[in-house]
């Protein structure tokens, strides 16, 4: 029997499930190894040290892309152009080469080039106000008849270029392009997760106008992240020419969409403020092993496309499932704070 004085404990308060939190921290790995496992089952020579070497050496070009994409998702922002200004960085280099420029110098130009763009991006999105969506798809048009203009709508090829290396060479037994890859990841990590500048770009994504009235200068914030992608996408860029050993107008056609559904699959919310680095990474990693799995599978080009198309939609659906996911988690603390 109790008595008036003595106090029952209150009934455990069962955790609602999170699955923005099961997929960022769980989901998405469980997604790479199923992936790894059905493909090192169903295509063959996937498993192989070759092959492996092979898919590291072609998500290192996406991956790159979607690293400068993190950031600027991470303040809510989006740029369509990065596909464009890797073709445009890649002629920018290959034709500084070809008229003699010493190779480091003809690889500074082409990622100022994409710092340029980027530069761009943002000044027209912060400081005119303008949607970030409509002033990167006109630069996407823009720089993408900018290339062919340049290369007057051929390819410029050059069997001796001089970095021919970044895109072709080792370190260490790793291909070149995978240990630029892992620098940019690294570096980028460091930047979001280290330092005040990337506290500020996740302040600026979650609430800009919280973000201004802490004393963040939301405008350089918002452009200069369209800088570092621009210059991360002129990066890229300039390793697939040097993988080709040529300047292709249609180089980087359709990698902006690559780039943003592995942002998305990695974790970081359309909307802004969340996300991680490393996820992006996981994110490139799922579309390069399905790509390459697709292509030892012999399934046909349209059909990759379909698959890819499927990708992009399941990205954007996980992430609204996130949103949703949260908002609920949410509602029901308010709820049990309110009946305690």
């Amino acid at each position: 029997m109790t008595t008036q004085n003595q106090v029952t404990d209150p009934a455990p308060v069962r955790q609602p499930f999170e699955f923005a939190k099961w997929w960022d921290r769980v989901g998405i790995l469980v997604v790479l190894l199923a992936l790894i496992l059905f493909m090192a089952l169903a295509a063959p020579n996937f498993a192989t040290t070759g092959n492996l070497l092979n898919i590291a050496r072609s998500i290192s070009i996406n991956a790159i892309i979607a690293a400068g994409m993190t950031f600027v998702i991470l303040t809510g922002g989006i740029d369509l152009s990065v596909g464009s200004i890797v073709a445009v960085s890649g002629v920018t280099s290959v034709l500084a080469a070809v008229s003699g420029v010493p190779a480091i110098a003809a690889l500074l130009v082409g990622v100022a080039a994409g710092a340029a763009a980027g530069w761009i991006n943002g000044a027209l999105s912060a400081y005119l106000s303008l949607a970030p969506f409509i002033v990167t798809l006109g630069l996407m048009t823009f720089l993408r008849g900018l290339a062919y203009t340049m290369t007057e709508g051929q390819p410029i090829v050059d069997n001796t270029l001089s970095f021919r290396d970044l895109g072709n060479g080792y370190v260490a037994g790793v291909p070149a392009p995978v240990v630029v890859m892992l620098v940019v990841y690294g570096a980028a990590w460091f930047l979001l997760e280290r330092t005040k500048y990337g506290r500020h770009v996740y302040a600026v994504g979650g609430n800009p106008e919280a973000a201004r009235l802490a004393g963040v200068e939301v405008k350089r914030i918002l452009t200069s992240v369209y800088v570092i992608a621009g210059a991360l996408a002129g990066l890229a860029g300039l390793i697939f020419a040097a993988q080709v050993v040529s300047a292709q107008p249609t180089a980087g056609n359709g990698y902006e969409l690559d780039a943003i559904a592995a942002v998305v699959l990695g974790g970081t919310a359309l909307a802004g403020g969340k996300g991680r680095i490393i996820g992006t990474l996981i994110g490139s990693i799922i579309l390069g092993v399905l790509s390459t799995g697709l292509i030892l599978m012999n399934v046909q080009y349209f059909t990759q496309l379909l698959i890819k198309g499927i990708v992009i939609i399941l990205a954007v659906a996980i992430d609204s499932l996130k949103q949703r996911s949260a908002t609920r988690v949410v509602k029901d603390t308010a709820v049990v704070g309110a009946t305690a």
